[in-house]
């Protein structure tokens, strides 16, 4: 009876250092990751290298990269079934989709807003017939 709950508990020791490891592992790529994008805003910052464009591209991509170890790790997706991540991240990429549209959408409205404010010129177009013209 003695050796089976001395197997139990370092069975259970050892899943828990499994655990703590893994934690720690994504502990420190997030790290690295944010120590990245700091560094980068601040190189960015001092000399303007890179272009504002690249730098919001990576920090797009580095912010995705980290989103994946948060839900990998903390939520426990990694060690989930295929049609259980499928259920989270399809909805996860449509209000993705919808943030973008949404923002496509109301820069749209104000550029419409601003060309149809009163005293704006209003830009004319002339049709001509040439078939006519013969």
């Amino acid at each position: 009876m003695a050796h089976t709950d001395t197997a139990v508990a370092h069975e259970e020791h050892g899943h828990t250092d499994s655990s703590t490891k893994s934690i720690w592992r994504t502990f420190w790529i997030l790290l690295g990751v944010t120590v990245v994008e700091v560094g980068l805003a601040f190189l960015h910052l001092e000399t303007g290298f890179p272009s504002r464009l690249v730098l919001n591209s990576v920090f797009i991509g580095l912010t995705i990269v980290k989103a994946f170890y948060i839900v990998a790790e903390f939520m426990h997706l990694r060690h989930e079934i295929k049609n259980l991540i499928l259920t989270i991240m399809i909805p996860l990429l449509l209000f993705v989709w919808f943030i973008i549209a949404f923002l496509a959408d109301g820069d749209s409205w104000k550029n419409m807003k601003k060309d149809l404010a009163p005293g704006t010129p209003v830009q004319t177009t002339t049709v001509t017939n040439e078939a006519g013209h013969h």
